[in-house]
């Protein structure tokens, strides 16, 4: 039995069929140690297609001569995470020049990483690096007036799409009948195909110049984190809360949220997670929190703790018991952004019984310098306030229930959203570092006890829960954990009051091409990069670009994996070794360590399975706790469909513009990526973020409807909309007819 043999359920994921490759194995790596190589499903036959009946004629096999050379001019964003171990990697990890990985082989610099040595042996290629190791689209820039020197090339979605229009790389749709496996992965996935989708009209109509990557997906992306010990200190227990030392709430800037009256139905998860239960908000018991404080003003801390723990048992007419933390932290937990903020001014009002000094900061960023980061901060903004396109796959998009796209920034809702998030800063609730930019990092927060809670992804963030983090003090109760996402009035047709997130894994914005130039006339070439792409969303190669080689798993007796269920699937489970590797050389962080040391998810499809593995104790609690709530349906989401209910349909991470379309985009200079929503780290601007910090200033107008306003008029918003839709519109038309 082969140890990729991946067990049933996986099958169900992917296409059963065989790579259609020829050649014999051939390594061409001194580190290559791969037992199983010759017995990969690589070098059968098979006929492909839609079509299955006897007298379906074979696709063509996708052949090619051993020992074809490609030349990769791809890799993630650095020299580090390319195809090929470079010098630094190796002199900051290994001894004399080497490093000995946990597979028993040893590796220099210029020599292939390990998946990536599994790769050339099962499809019988060879791999020329010309990687540059610069980010997709700085790597794309560098060779796109020498396109003849490459075969395969990173790029982002839009600069390959745009070349591919152009000639320069290879339409991939046409090869579809001879890739199974990726013909399989588009039809099963339609929002991918048209995220990939080049063109819906002309001589290219249903091009494909790039495979897509996916940094996981169909899965949750972000989530809320906190010191879920902080809330049990100020929230649990008999009695009243009481403190010797506090501060006083500031004077109130924030206005309520949620109603001030009637009931609000909510479903969340039973406690012990075993199904479904609607509870109510009772405000006509317990009033609306945020109201009620504002109307006492400036307290105490002590007597903030209080209002917040009777509203909840009155509120929720005693369900949370003495346990009222679970309000927040529980599987069956149902807060707001009103009770969050009720809550935010209790955590920054008592440090001394949080932390034991004066100060405490409530909501931040991973790193409050970086604007790549202090960007999550209206990302949040958006999962509080209900308000569709801060998490779009592509720009501030979304689809709305006319079946239109819409541009979040053209909205006052979006733009009130921000002025809730102004409060905050005004009542002191958002860290001052965030509001001022000054680089102070999660890690720092919670090394000393400052920070409370942000928005981020869940494995990075939890790490510090790890005894050998030396961050928190877990042997103590220290916890910093992912909490469900919290109730919102979303307007998907009914304006209802649900959870709902659009941080929702799909297509991320850089893939890899097939020069035409490069590969020429040079049939070996072209069949070689098409059976790469194909092979990588097989089931045997989805494993392979997500955990690395079989060395890097744990096995049977007899050969095949050791699995667990992972999303409804059965997947590997990594090895001890590897899960020793992972701490020692990656520090715990999955993905540095897998793109690193072991060259997987660089690109294609990587799996969350092995990160979820590589998650702390803690870190697996609250990712378990949304799982089940995203089962069970109480946490909705984008579908990577067209769905019944155009509003749940992910926003394709690219729309089919034409030329002239995309040079009038490129001419919306205010809206574009280099103009007042930059989302990198340079130039450190983005409206969004300035007024959650500074308010209403400066040219854009003096209130959310006049902001809307000067996007949608003066910054040419309107237009940008329009060409959106149109293309949106050409995209849907497309897909019916492959469907038709």
């Amino acid at each position: 039995m082969r140890k990729s043999k991946i067990v049933a359920s996986l099958l169900a994921a992917s296409v059963a069929a065989t790579t259609l490759l020829a050649g014999c194995n051939t390594t061409g790596n001194e580190n290559s140690n791969s037992s199983n190589s010759g017995n990969s499903s690589a070098g059968g036959s098979s006929s492909a297609g839609g079509d299955t009946s006897s007298n379906a004629p074979e696709a063509p096999k996708l052949e090619y001569a051993d020992d074809t050379i490609l030349r990769m001019a791809t890799g993630y964003n650095s020299a580090s995470t390319g195809l090929f171990f470079d010098e630094k990697t190796i002199t900051d990890n290994g001894e004399n020049g080497a490093l000995t990985l946990s597979d028993g082989n040893t590796y220099r610099n210029g020599d292939l990483k390990p998946t990536w040595v599994e790769v050339q042996n099962r499809l019988k290629v060879k791999f020329e690096n010309k990687y540059q190791g610069n980010s997709a689209s700085k790597e794309f820039d560098y060779w796109k007036e020498k396109l003849g020197d490459v075969d395969m090339v990173s790029g982002t979605a839009t600069q390959l799409t745009e070349n591919g229009a152009a000639g320069k790389l290879v339409d991939i749709s046409k090869y579809l009948d001879s890739m199974p496996n990726f013909k399989a992965y588009l039809e099963a996935n339609p929002i991918v195909r048209l995220s990939i989708t080049g063109s819906v009209s002309g001589a290219d109509k249903g091009a494909i110049y790039f495979s897509p990557y996916f940094d996981g997906v169909n899965d949750i992306e972000r989530m809320p984190l906190m010191r879920t010990d902080w809330v049990e200190k100020l929230l649990n227990g008999e009695g009243e809360f009481k403190a010797d030392a506090y501060n006083n709430t500031s004077t109130p800037a924030y206005q309520p949220y949620m109603p001030t009256s009637g009931k609000v139905a909510v479903d969340v998860v039973k406690k012990d997670g075993s199904g479904v239960e609607t509870i109510n908000k009772d405000y006509d018991k317990a009033g609306n929190i945020v109201a009620k404080m504002n109307e006492k003003g400036p307290m105490t801390g002590v007597e903030a703790v209080n209002m917040l723990r009777t509203y909840i048992d009155e509120a929720y007419d005693g369900y949370y018991g003495t346990n009222r933390a679970d309000l927040f932290i529980g599987q069956n937990a149902a807060w707001d952004a009103d009770e969050l903020v009720a809550l935010l001014r209790c955590v920054v009002a008592n440090p001394q019984t949080l932390n034991g000094t004066s100060s405490v900061q409530g909501l931040h960023s991973r790193e409050d310098a970086n604007n790549q980061r202090r960007v999550d901060m209206f990302r949040f903004a958006g999962t509080l306030f209900g308000v569709r396109g801060l998490e779009s796959r592509q720009d501030y998009l979304y689809v709305g229930t006319d079946n239109q796209m819409h541009d979040a920034r053209q909205e006052k809702e979006c733009w009130e959203a921000m002025d809730k998030m102004n409060a905050m800063v005004k009542e002191g609730l958002i860290s001052t570092a965030f509001v001022n930019g000054e680089d102070v990092k999660t890690q720092d927060y919670l090394k000393d006890d400052l920070g409370f809670m942000h928005y981020d992804y869940n494995q990075t963030q939890t790490l510090y829960d790890d005894e050998s983090q030396g961050i928190l003090d877990t042997a103590n109760g220290e916890k910093y954990m992912a909490v469900m996402v919290p109730v919102a009035r979303w307007n998907d047709g009914t304006e209802k009051y649900m959870r709902f997130t659009e941080s929702w894994r799909s297509v991320k914005t850089d893939g890899w091409g097939i020069s035409v130039e490069g590969v020429g006339n040079d049939t070996n070439k072209l069949n070689a990069a098409l059976s790469l792409i194909d092979y990588a969303y097989s089931q045997e190669g989805q494993i392979l670009m997500s955990y690395g080689p079989d060395s890097f798993i744990k096995t049977k007796a007899d050969g095949s994996y050791e699995t667990f269920n992972f999303n409804g699937e059965q997947w590997p489970v990594i090895s001890d070794k590897t899960r020793e590797e992972l701490w020692s050389l990656g520090k715990g962080n999955y993905t540095n360590y897998a793109r690193y040391f072991l060259g997987s998810t660089l690109s294609f499809a990587k799996s969350q399975a092995f990160e979820y593995q590589c998650t702390s104790d803690v870190g697996r609690e609250g990712a378990g706790y949304i799982s089940t709530a995203i089962g069970l349906g109480t946490i909705k989401h984008p579908e990577l469909a067209l769905a019944e209910n155009p509003w749940y349909t992910s926003v394709p991470t690219v729309l089919p513009y034409t030329t002239t379309q995309k040079n009038m985009i490129n001419g919306f200079t205010e809206i574009g990526e280099k103009g007042q929503f930059s989302s990198s780290k340079d130039p450190n601007v983005n409206l969004l973020v300035d007024v959650i910090t500074k308010g209403y200033t400066g040219s854009a107008g003096a209130n959310a409807e006049a902001v809307a306003t000067t996007i949608s008029g003066d910054w040419n918003g309107a237009q940008y909309l329009a060409l959106a839709n149109t293309a949106w519109k050409l995209l849907v038309d497309y897909y019916n007819t492959l469907n038709a």
